[in-house]
């Protein structure tokens, strides 16, 4: 109960800043495909996943070590986190929520198509977050890739691309990134390491 209403307290936080993210990746991929006349998708996809599996185990993992100093466990935490989140978030939220908008997509999950580049990935980022200690400035560059990777999900795997598909894709968006990010970075950590979420300065 505790640690659900402190997940709160940061989706509180960080809120403002996924929709902010959410709403400029959405006019600049618009830009980008009818104004430049420009296909991106697939390969920004297959691009932005691997490097948000990264930010996501530098995190995990740099908040788990800050405060409790076992290399194995920050690793194991990260990788994990990185790899179940990250499918969650770019993968199987956006494809939930596309069929509840009656938006049919292909579901394409790389843990399974490239395992050696997602699993390499998570490791190379968990061992950054250990060496680093990240914590806040990561989560937020999370975040924001997090956003691009969900949208380029959902465009790349559309059979129909409108623009009533990017208005809907904000709401997606938004809540496949700031409820699993969250998780990700903050409750998983402190889930195992068994103390007090403390994210911001409030009292």
């Amino acid at each position: 109960m505790k640690h659900s209403k402190e997940l709160i307290h940061e989706l509180k936080h960080h809120a403002p800043f996924t929709a902010m993210a959410t709403v400029f990746a959405v006019l600049a991929v618009v830009i980008i495909k009818f104004i430049l006349n420009t296909t991106i998708e697939k390969h920004g996809f297959h691009i932005l996943h691997p490097i948000h599996v990264i930010a996501s185990s530098l995190t995990s993992s740099g908040i788990y070590y800050k405060y409790k100093k076992s290399i194995i466990q920050a690793l194991l935490i990260g990788i994990f986190a990185a790899i179940l989140i990250g499918s969650i978030s770019d993968i199987i939220f956006p494809y939930l929520g596309a069929s509840a908008f009656n938006i049919h997509l292909d579901f394409h999950l790389p843990i399974i198509k490239k395992p050696f580049t997602i699993l390499s990935s998570a490791f190379i980022g968990s061992i950054i977050g250990i060496i680093i200690k990240a914590t806040k400035i990561p989560h937020f560059m999370h975040v924001g890739i997090s956003v691009f990777a969900s949208l380029f999900y959902i465009l790349a795997f559309s059979k129909l691309i409108t623009f009533s598909i990017f208005i809907i894709a904000i709401v997606i968006v938004f809540f496949s990134v700031l409820i699993p990010c969250c998780i990700s970075d903050i409750l998983i950590p402190f889930f195992f390491i068994g103390k007090d979420i403390k994210q911001c300065d409030c009292p």
